[in-house]
């Protein structure tokens, strides 16, 4: 049984940073290519990071520069660093599982306050 347990959401001022954490268990997590994803109030849910198995990354525009996913095969763990954050980015941020069909978490909500 896939699980993906999202956890370091919260409330922030507009320029903090927070530091989401996802735990995943029921995967071979070291070949999963994983992802960040966010779906903002009345929007879609959009992919706003990737990171392979052996560490490659990639951003949606916009987040790129402010934004950093890193990866710990040991600890099965995908982080997302979110830096500089502004109101716009206030949404659920899910992890996932770059396949078809992609396995989800249930989100953490990130606030970012104006």
């Amino acid at each position: 049984q896939v699980q993906l347990l999202e956890s370091g959401g919260g409330l922030v001022q507009t320029g903090g940073s927070l530091r989401l954490s996802c735990v995943a268990s029921g995967i071979n997590f070291r070949v999963e290519h994983m992802a960040w994803a966010r779906q903002v109030s009345g929007g879609s849910r959009e992919s706003i990071a990737t990171i392979t198995g052996i560490g490659s990354t990639n951003y949606a525009s916009s987040v790129k520069g402010r934004f950093t996913i890193s990866r710990d095969n040991a600890k099965k763990t995908v982080y997302l660093q979110m830096n500089s954050l502004k109101p716009e980015d206030t949404g659920v941020y899910y992890c996932a599982t770059v396949t078809r069909p992609p396995y989800w978490g249930r989100g953490t909500q990130v606030t970012v306050s104006s």
